[in-house]
């Protein structure tokens, strides 16, 4: 027999005397081998005798090569002379109840891919889903082992690798891939089970295999671990680019060949977003990534502003406010890939493998759109489908929302910074008493910029106020409440009160202002540090609310902390504050800072106290270059706290700048004290402004002698300015009042005030001291 179906003929003997090309090739036995021979030879192990000459039903035949096959026999007799039959037709099928038509048609439309295979992986029988995933009819299919078949891969030899396993140890596996099936382009996720077929002794004499396409559920799985991959992955830094960064990494290779996000300027800037949005606007490339090579029309690089056309998908996912797909050949989409520069075909030569399917999806939070979002796939065979767009609208819109927190938080940052640097000292005056130098740095953490402050202050008698202050928290309300404390310091300052009064009333504004606004500002606390240092007396006199001490670098080059009494925080309530008071050698330097220069988490601040002091101590050129060497070596990195430095080096006014007389209380004394007044002017070169000062000590002296209390002292600074002061016992300030037309006094101090450039008064421990600045004569 030729045909291709697996039939045997026997005569009644039993006899072989038909062999079809089936029969081989399930055999292996060609027809010269088998025509002639007893049908019962071909079965392994004992068979019943009796007629006919080989049972029905479920038997296994052995190979060529010895191994077992079990299948299916069914034996029809031939009619002969008499009752008896003259031979018996034999038809050859898969083992199992395949009588039954209701099994066999089970078994053939399985919603799963079925195949029987023998202990050397070659297939017997397959079910409809199986030849459809194979690619191949089921003459082509059987007999031919599984590697011949689905080729030699990763993926298909891992199959074959399983499957042999469960032929030598008859044990059942779960197997999982991914890929593509022969004869389809496109990739699919298959969930395998592979059992043993045993025979009725219990021997394995065969593999079956159920194959499950799970392509949708792998697919279902592989988005959700997007999504959960967003919720960790996209939004670990304020930064509108690193954010934009983190999303393109997320998508590429697993969900597209090749990403990018693009956004309007506005939103790259600490503007508001314009009151009508504008879907022509330029798009600026900020992040983009690809898997392998290059994306065809869409490698525009990071930080070029590109239009889109109206038609094209980026343009149109800002207007529709949705996500937009293209596919190859739809006409906008090739128009739009025409426009950015896709190859094209040359002389019918077709163009090198391009895009195929994308995906813009807007960027969209709180109601705004700030860019789009590209998602391209080249090499991957699988377009994109509605359910990908759902999906990238998911992770589009929780990047959307990380890009404008980052957006809010630098255009915060950026508010809270130029209101800080309007209220922090731009250019310190020139002082006599001290030369200044002073570094800020702005925090750069998440949490925002602090309430960092300095300030240096010009007082009285050529003394000067040296201020460091950290107000907590961080953002414009700490920027806010640093702007009212700085303002406070500044007023009280002016006032003259001594370190330690000045304290307690910043400690009680610091009480009035927290309970005032706890809704909106809660608790407001803050230390500060206020020195004063008179450079006649080169004394220092300084006090602490809760701030880190200063730091003295003496002119020999020891440097130690100042070792004051640090007093409660600002803002505590009912608590003293202490002065400390010492000299200092003329070209001391003072060091005062806030806490970011010192303290970090994890940072041990006695050693950082220490490596502050070794850097102090290092010789600089000046005082700038030693601000910048101290940051340097203070500091590990970017600091995660505002940083305040203000360098401090100490002056003296020398005996020949600076004259005293004491005043006996006795208005006769009074020209003597003008003249003494004029010839120190005329020793100091001073004649021009002499009719002036000899008016102001002469109405200074007058009221201390007649206002005041004994002793009286009069004294003479040459500075920058000349000063005059008049020190008495009396703690009675003086005040401006309009004298009538016929009041006898009352007019000295308004001629004081007009003229001079400043005048003052300031309490003492011993009464109070009146002055009066004049500017010198040019040259």
């Amino acid at each position: 027999m030729e045909d291709a179906s697996a039939a045997v003929v026997v005569d009644a003997r039993g006899i072989v005397t038909g062999w079809s090309e089936g029969a081989r090739r399930l055999t292996g036995h060609p027809a010269e081998e088998a025509v002639g021979r007893a049908a019962r030879e071909l079965l392994a192990g004992d068979t019943p005798s009796g007629a006919p000459p080989v049972p029905s039903g479920d038997v296994v035949l052995r190979h060529r090569d010895g191994r077992p096959v079990p299948l299916h026999l069914t034996v029809c007799p031939v009619s002969g002379a008499g009752d008896a039959p003259g031979g018996y037709v034999i038809t050859v099928g898969p083992p199992g109840p395949v009588g039954s038509p209701l099994v066999g048609q089970a078994f053939q439309q399985a919603s799963m891919a079925v195949s029987v295979l023998d202990t050397e992986q070659r297939f017997l029988r397959l079910n409809d889903l199986a030849r459809e995933a194979l690619g191949r009819s089921e003459e082509d299919l059987l007999g031919r082992s599984f590697l011949d078949v689905v080729g030699r891969t990763e993926r298909t030899l891992g199959l074959h690798r399983q499957l042999r396993r469960v032929a030598e140890t008859g044990e059942p596996l779960h197997h999982e891939s991914f890929g593509r099936a022969p004869g389809d382009s496109r990739l699919h996720a298959w969930k395998v089970e592979m059992w043993p077929v045993r025979g009725p002794a219990g021997e394995v004499v065969g593999t079956a295999m159920a194959g499950f396409d799970s392509t949708e559920q792998h697919h279902a799985r592989r988005r959700l671990a997007l999504l959960n991959g967003a919720a960790t992955a996209i939004g670990t830094t304020l930064d509108v680019v690193r954010t934009a960064e983190e999303l393109v990494e997320l998508l590429v290779p697993g969900f597209a060949d090749f990403a990018a996000v693009d956004l309007l300027d506005w939103a790259l800037g600490t503007e508001e977003p314009p009151a009508l949005p504008d879907s022509e606007a330029p798009l600026r490339r900020v992040a983009h990534r690809f898997a392998t090579g290059g994306a065809p029309g869409t490698d525009a690089p990071p930080g070029r502003a590109d239009a889109h056309p109206p038609s094209s998908p980026s343009a149109r996912a800002l207007r529709e406010g949705r996500a937009v797909l293209g596919r190859a050949g739809e006409p906008d989409f090739d128009r739009w890939m025409r426009e950015r520069g896709a190859p094209r075909p040359v002389d019918g030569v077709p163009a090198p493998a391009g895009v195929h399917s994308l995906l813009a999806v807007p960027l969209r939070a709180r109601g705004t759109t700030l860019g789009v979002a590209l998602a391209v796939r080249t090499t991957h065979p699988d377009p994109y489908v509605p359910d990908d767009a759902v999906l990238a609208e998911e992770l589009a819109g929780r990047a959307a929302v990380c890009v404008d927190n980052a957006r809010r938080f630098a255009r915060e940052r950026a508010t809270a910074l130029t209101l800080q640097h309007s209220l922090l000292p731009r250019e310190l005056p020139g002082q006599a008493a001290v030369e200044v130098a002073h570094r800020y740095l702005p925090s750069g953490s998440a949490a925002g910029i602090g309430g960092d402050w300095f300030d240096v202050i010009p007082l009285a008698g050529s003394r000067v106020a040296l201020v460091v202050g950290d107000v907590v928290g961080h953002g414009i309300p700490s920027t806010a409440a640093m702007g009212r404390l700085c303002t406070a310091v500044r007023t009280l300052a002016d006032v003259d009160l001594p370190p330690d009064e000045l304290l307690t009333h910043l400690d009680d504004l610091v009480t009035h202002l927290a309970a005032g606004h706890r809704d909106d500002m809660g608790e407001l606390g803050a230390t500060c540090l206020y020195a004063v240092y008179d450079p006649v007396s080169r004394r220092l006199a300084a006090a602490s609310a809760g701030h880190p001490a200063p730091a003295l670098l003496l002119p020999d080059g020891t440097c130690r902390l100042v070792p004051l009494s640090a007093g409660p925080p600002l803002g505590v309530g009912g608590l003293p504050f202490e002065v400390t008071e010492l000299r200092l050698p003329e070209g001391s330097v003072v060091a005062l800072y806030t806490d970011g220069l010192v303290e970090a988490p994890g940072r041990d601040i006695d050693h950082a106290i220490e490596e502050l002091r070794r850097a102090l101590a290092v010789p600089a050129d000046s005082l700038d270059s030693l601000c910048d060497s101290v940051l340097k070596a203070v500091l590990p990195g970017e600091p995660g706290d505002d940083v305040a430095l203000l360098l401090s080096r100490t002056r003296a006014l020398g005996a020949e700048q600076v004259a005293t007389r004491n005043v006996p209380p006795d208005p006769a004394e009074v020209p003597a004290a003008r003249q003494w007044a004029t010839e120190r002017l005329t020793a100091w070169g001073l004649d021009e402004i002499a009719f002036v000062t000899e008016l102001v000590v002469s109405e200074l002296v007058t009221n201390a002698i007649r206002y005041g209390a004994p002793p009286v002292q009069l004294r003479l600074i040459r500075d920058r300015t000349l000063i005059c002061e008049v020190a008495d016992a009396s703690s009675t300030s003086p005040h401006l009042r309009r004298a009538h037309a016929y009041d006898e006094g009352g007019r000295g101090l308004l001629l004081v005030a007009q003229l001079t450039r400043r005048w003052g008064s300031r309490q003492t421990d011993g009464g109070k001291t009146i002055w009066a600045e004049q500017p010198l004569p040019d040259g």
